[in-house]
């Protein structure tokens, strides 16, 4: 079993790495892979509609999102972490997984889903709120903890004094890790849920 992680931050070992680390060392623990992608200081422009990616099964924009479509098709889980900025998610965090979902045709119905939030102050829920819906547009279940999925420290290694953010993230991993193996035992005998076929519409008409 595996789980993708995505770190948002263009910080290597700031404080959203510790909150991911405390997760990684209790994915372990469950035998559970964790593989993490650094991502906030790579180059990721935004989704510029082109619906290329329906003919071609990627996107058009040959970067790390086309490396990650396949790692999170093969995962079980996905794990997304960020810092805070004006009370919302790294904007290249962004542009990576509005990319990242809308290009992958692949089911992800059960893959579970949380998302972590790293801040000096205030804009935490604001952001997990903003991360969350990736998940429930795409028939993922999201894994929950004793409270919102937020660290908080500003300078680097601020974080680690933060005891009951860090205490909340190893509980999400746990969580987390709970629903996999289950989901996993669930898809043996029961199999995944029905669907039925999708029905857009449009506001219009």
């Amino acid at each position: 079993m595996k789980v993708l992680i995505i770190n948002g931050s263009p910080r290597v070992n700031g404080n959203t790495t510790i909150a991911v680390n405390e997760m990684v060392k209790v994915f372990e623990k469950e035998d559970i892979e964790p593989v993490v992608y650094q991502i906030g200081q790579k180059d990721i422009r935004g989704c510029i509609a082109c619906g290329n990616c329906m003919k071609n099964g990627k996107c058009v924009f040959d970067d790390v999102v086309n490396e990650l479509a396949p790692v999170l098709e093969e995962a079980d889980g996905l794990v997304v972490a960020t810092p805070v900025y004006y009370a919302s998610a790294n904007a290249t965090l962004i542009a990576c997984l509005d990319r990242l979902f809308y290009s992958t045709s692949f089911d992800k119905t059960m893959k579970v889903g949380a998302a972590i939030a790293v801040a000096r102050r205030g804009g935490c829920s604001a952001t997990f709120d903003e991360l969350n819906k990736y998940f429930t547009i795409s028939n993922m279940p999201i894994a929950s903890g004793q409270y919102w999925n937020c660290v908080h420290g500003r300078e680097r290694g601020e974080a680690c004094q933060d005891l009951e953010g860090l205490q909340t993230v190893r509980g999400v991993a746990r969580n987390m890790s709970f629903l996999i193996k289950s989901i996993a035992l669930g898809k043996e005998v029961y199999g995944l849920p029905e669907k039925e076929t999708w029905q857009p519409t449009h506001f219009i008409r």
